[in-house]
């Protein structure tokens, strides 16, 4: 039994590289393609898909029952699975966050894990959530086969992050995702990993 990490199509904030974190920005047209596209490679696998799942999010619920129509499966809306929310920093580029939240952006990016940009949450308070939701779907279906979780590239970044005991910093290079990246995971592979979700420091940006 496998778990498949599916990131949402494309945005226009994609394309601008705007952070969106927990604003609700629809898929553009190449969105729409890219999960047509999308749904027809899942619908080509040799073992089928049994659950579908999916963010709230716009993006990622489009992208989600584009899936849907194509395999006839209900589609399970699940609120842990949304986006990293980034507070204040979401609609600008990382460029713009430098400039107008120098010293809460030099903090975060020292320990991103635990610390929090102002008004968002830290990468541990994503894990917090996304790991026992993850977990939860895999025994609610244990042993009916495949999963597939339409979510969000900072959720599969850090979670892979912490699966595979590599430093948070890095994960956009270690697991870059294209718009509908597919991450496949093996279900006991999840259940049995020990992900150490303490915290390190105190964990809110200066205001």
């Amino acid at each position: 039994m496998k778990l498949l990490l599916i990131r949402h199509g494309e945005t226009d904030w994609n394309i601008e590289k705007r952070i969106q974190g927990s604003t609700d920005i629809p898929l553009n047209e190449n969105g729409h393609t890219q999960a047509i596209t999308l749904a027809n490679t899942l619908s080509l696998r040799p073992v089928p898909i049994s659950a579908l799942y999916t963010s709230p999010l716009t993006r990622a619920a489009q992208t989600a029952q584009v899936i849907a129509d194509r395999l006839s499966l209900p589609c399970q809306k699940v609120n842990d699975l949304r986006e990293i929310e980034f507070g204040l920093w979401e609609g600008l580029r990382w460029d713009e966050v430098k400039v107008r939240f120098p010293e809460e952006f030099a903090v975060w990016y020292k320990n991103r894990r635990d610390t929090r940009p102002p008004k968002g949450e830290s990468y541990l308070d994503l894990l917090k959530r996304l790991v026992p939701a993850l977990k939860g779907l895999i025994l609610k279906n244990k042993d009916k086969g495949d999963l597939a979780a339409v979510t969000h590239s900072a959720c599969i970044m850090s979670f892979l992050s912490q699966l595979y005991n590599t430093p948070l910093h890095e994960m956009a290079k270690r697991y870059p995702l294209t718009n509908t990246a597919i991450v496949e995971i093996e279900a006991e592979q999840i259940l049995s990993a020990t992900i150490n979700l303490k915290q390190h420091m105190p964990a809110q940006c200066p205001e």
